[in-house]
Formats: structure tokens, sequence, C-alpha cells
């Protein structure tokens, strides 16, 4: 995903007009994560006019909020994001008096191990990652260990991201994603450093183009970002990896530098209704954690298996969690080895 600035719906024509007064949000969010209309329907019913900004990486975002005077209002980090920001003072309170539709969430979402009691953060969407791979291909992947194969050389990429490419190695490892050891964790340095020489790049969602065309025969990807190429093209397949795969779930949350908290509660709260939930699933291809807007999906988008995957594949899944600092200072530190390797 390009991690440039946009603007949304009318925003772009507001954000110029010095008389505009209605009170304005900065909302920050993973690229291509929100139906069109969602936005400007925001708009139109609370009187408000938004900036809508995009990022591609956990990173990319905490760089930019890290200095408590970003500027943004709502970001949407992942799961294992959450405990950090708010180690660093940075998100604000969920007031959930104002949240009338948190009980549209799955039961699951609704105790979260990562803040179960949402103090902090509002499950938005869930991303997975798995291997999507062209027809061409002689033998479709069906593990981890298919991304060491020489017959790939030149023609895969990992995804441009420590904790998932990282975890990928440690899953072909046998281990958890969330492997805290340093000897667990340097094996998996080994296992990425041997793959280096195999791969094309590193590259995340905009890998989705060569591997339409084919240049690209395998692509450790995201289930959301596999789903946008299958929809491209019918040469297309993904497949969750035997040895098990990370699951990330993507949370709303409020900085605390917002100047604008309430405004922020209400569009919070207008994601949750199942309605906006199920049109910002459909519209991005990606797996909600509303229930209630499951219950209204057409039913082909619902059984999709990429998205929606049987329930013996979503066993396979693992929950990404925050490591404790000594470990994330080791993976950092091994994920800037493992790039100038």
């Amino acid at each position: 995903m390009n991690r440039r600035c946009f603007l949304l719906g009318s925003a772009g024509a507001l954000a110029g007009c010095r008389h505009d007064r209605r009170p304005r949000l900065n909302v920050f969010n993973w690229s291509s994560y929100i139906a069109p209309d969602t936005v400007p329907k925001f708009e139109s019913e609370f009187g408000a006019r938004v900036r809508y900004g995009i990022y591609e990486s956990n990173e990319e975002m905490l760089a930019r909020v890290m200095g408590g005077n970003s500027g943004w209002d709502v970001v949407f980090p992942t799961d294992y994001i959450v405990q950090p920001l708010v180690a660093n003072a940075l998100l604000a309170p969920i007031r959930r008096e104002l949240l009338t539709h948190l009980s549209q969430l799955e039961p699951r979402f609704q105790q979260p191990d990562w803040d179960p009691e949402l103090r902090w953060s509002v499950p938005y969407m869930v991303t997975a990652a798995g291997i999507a791979y062209n027809r061409k291909v002689n033998q479709p992947p069906s593990g981890w260990a298919d991304m060491w194969d020489e017959r790939l050389r030149g023609r895969m990429t990992m995804l441009d991201d420590p904790f998932d490419t990282m975890g990928a190695c440690l899953k072909k490892l046998g281990l958890s994603i969330n492997a805290a050891d340093a000897g667990q964790l340097r094996n998996a340095e080994t296992e990425a450093i041997r793959q280096k020489p195999l791969l094309r790049a590193y590259l995340n969602a905009e890998v989705r183009d060569q591997l339409v065309s084919g240049d690209v025969l395998a692509a450790h990807m995201w289930n959301t970002t596999a789903q946008q190429a299958m929809d491209s093209s019918s040469e297309i397949g993904f497949v969750y990896p035997a040895e098990g795969y990370a699951v990330y779930p993507d949370c709303a949350a409020i900085l605390r530098e917002s100047k604008h908290q309430e405004l922020a509660h209400k569009f919070i709260n207008f994601l949750l209704r199942p309605e906006i939930a199920a049109a910002n699933a459909v519209a991005a291809r990606t797996t909600t954690t509303n229930q209630g807007a499951r219950a209204i999906f057409p039913k082909e988008f619902r059984d999709n298996p990429t998205l929606y995957p049987a329930p013996e594949i979503v066993a396979r899944g693992e929950w990404a969690k925050t490591v404790d600092p000594p470990a994330q200072r080791l993976r950092d530190r091994i994920w800037t080895e493992i790039k100038s390797a």
C-alpha cells in the first residue's frame, strides 16, 4: 500500500476553505480500508468535515504520532501496537457510553486479550497473512517452507513488515510468531537471510500488480490484498500455510492529543453501525469484527474462503501480541540485520 496521504470525500475542497466553520476530524487509516462513501456520509450526517490520510505500516503511523503533536485524531493500530501506544501516553481513554454500537462486535472482540475492557481501542477489521500465488507456478505453495524453493528464485516476495516476515520464519521452524527467546529469534534470522537471495524484494500491497501480471509467482501477502488481486484475475490463488499463520486485528483508537474527542467517538460509533461496517468490509475486501455486518453480507462474500475461512483453518491462526521491550529491541535489531544482509 502506498503511504502517501490523500484527502477523501469533500475534505480536499473543504480543507482549503477558510470560511468552513464545521468541526474537522483528522483520520489516519490504512489504505483501501473503507468504503468510498463512508466519509461523505459521516460528514453529511454530523455536520463535520474529515481530513482522511492513509499509511501502509504500523511503523509509518508510529513515526507520525510518537511526538504527540501529529495533528491526527483517530488512528488504526494493529492489536500489538495498542499497548505500546498506551505505555507512551499517546492514547485517550475510550468513553464506552458514547459508543452505543459496541454490542455489534463479535463476542471474541468484546474482551480481546490486548485490551480486555476496550479501554483504549475498538476492534475494526482483521487481517491475516498467507501466500498468494499465480497459477502459472508449477506447484502451488501449501506452506511457508515452499517460500524457500529455489525454483521461485527472483519471482517471489515477502512482506516488508518485520513482525510478519519474522513471524513466517518462526512458523516455518514450528515456533510462535510472538517468540521472545533470543535463540529462537536468531534462528528465524538465519532462515530469513538464507531466503533473501531467492527474493525479488520485500514488498507490501505494491506487489499485487506484479502477481497479477505473472512477473511474481508467489507472494507473502495479507489476505485483504490477496482478495483484491483475486478480484482482478482468476489466475490468482491464496493459501493459509499449513504451519500456521499470523492474524492481525486492527483497531480504531483516539489520540490523546486530539482536540475533537467527542467527534472522534461519533466517528468510531458510526463505523460500528452494521450497515456501515458491512459496506466498509465489502468495499475493502476484508474481514470485519462486526457480527451485525456479517449478518447482512451477500452470501458469496460471507462464505468467501480467503476472508472468512473454515473453522479448521481459523484454528491454525495465531494472534499477534505485544512482546516485552527487550525482545522488541532484539527483533528491531534483527530486522535491520536482515534488510542489510
